[in-house]
């Protein structure tokens, strides 16, 4: 069951991928976007270059900030040139928000900070895509 899903999201042809070097966060990630948008989780860049040759290219990558840490902030300035017009959102903990903003700093779009929520995450997606930000939750109530 979707529940908050605008039939119009659900539909749309764009797609993200989630890099992260956490199965746990990547998870998370892909549940949370996967009845609104296509949603690929990927445990490094080089898998991302791998899927995304051809069609299936991403309009958003959700980047591991850890990749940053390890590679450096022109990780960034690669996957925009791999993926030409590719909006990246850095995905970071509070006490990581240093090394994102070199991320930011080299052409990266926003940051998601922990912890993650379903309504932040789906808003900032949404934003990023022009998409005029997230949909209402459905409150469900059992009746008895």
């Amino acid at each position: 069951m979707q529940i908050g899903v605008e039939t119009a999201k659900a539909v749309d042809q764009r797609r993200v991928f989630v890099i992260d070097d956490d199965e746990i966060t990547r998870a998370a990630l892909q549940f949370m976007l996967h009845d609104e948008i296509e949603t690929h989780e990927l445990a490094d860049p080089e898998s991302a270059y791998d899927k995304g040759q051809g069609w299936l290219q991403p309009q958003v990558v959700l980047l591991g900030v850890s990749f940053i840490a390890q590679r450096g902030p022109a990780l960034v300035g690669e996957i925009l040139t791999r993926f030409p017009g590719v909006r990246i959102l850095i995905v970071c903990a509070k006490a990581e928000e240093a090394t994102a903003l070199e991320a930011l700093k080299a052409g990266a779009h926003g940051a998601l900070v922990k912890p993650l929520t379903l309504e932040a995450v789906r808003k900032k997606v949404d934003t990023i895509l022009g998409r005029g930000g997230a949909s209402p939750l459905v409150q469900l109530s059992v009746l008895g």
